[in-house]
């Protein structure tokens, strides 16, 4: 009779353990499929420059264009004359523009260029995380001073 019992007892304990292992999977399953382990579903797109610089829009294509829309604050108007988009702080990518681009003071102006990933143009399916660096060279107007400008850039592909 004991050993009835002592049977039944190690049953129980078995199933209870079995139905909680099984409702913790298919939560885990369910939580895995709606995609909240994937960070590009959980981080937001995020372009970030010194306190003189803003990203007023950004967009990138998943053939690895990315359009780029800056605002300046600086004590000067200033001449772009190259930018470019890149996963580290490397100025070898960078885009020159035939004719400078002159930005007032508190003025914006979009850009187009490609960026990079180990020296290739990147390729992304669209929803992939790029994470990387937006550069910007610029002289400025009031010094003659020319400045790279180096921006932090977290975007998905469009």
């Amino acid at each position: 009779m004991m050993q009835e019992n002592r049977a039944q007892s190690a049953m129980e304990y078995l199933t209870t353990y079995s139905w909680a292992i099984l409702i913790i999977a298919i939560t885990l399953g369910s939580l895995y499929g709606l995609g909240l382990f994937n960070p590009s579903n959980v981080v937001n797109n995020q372009c970030v420059f010194s306190a003189d610089f803003s990203c007023v829009s950004q967009f990138l294509y998943s053939n690895g264009t990315l359009t780029v829309t800056l605002e300046q604050a600086t004590p000067y108007a200033i001449n772009i004359t190259a930018i470019g988009c890149n996963t580290g702080i490397n100025t070898t990518h960078m885009t020159q523009l035939p004719t400078p681009i002159y930005v007032p003071i508190g003025g914006t102006s979009t850009f187009t260029t490609s960026c990079y990933s180990n020296g290739t143009v990147i390729s992304y399916q669209p929803g992939e995380l790029y994470k990387g660096y937006i550069l910007v060279n610029y002289t400025s107007l009031g010094t003659g001073f020319q400045h790279i400008l180096t921006g932090s850039l977290i975007q998905k592909a469009s």
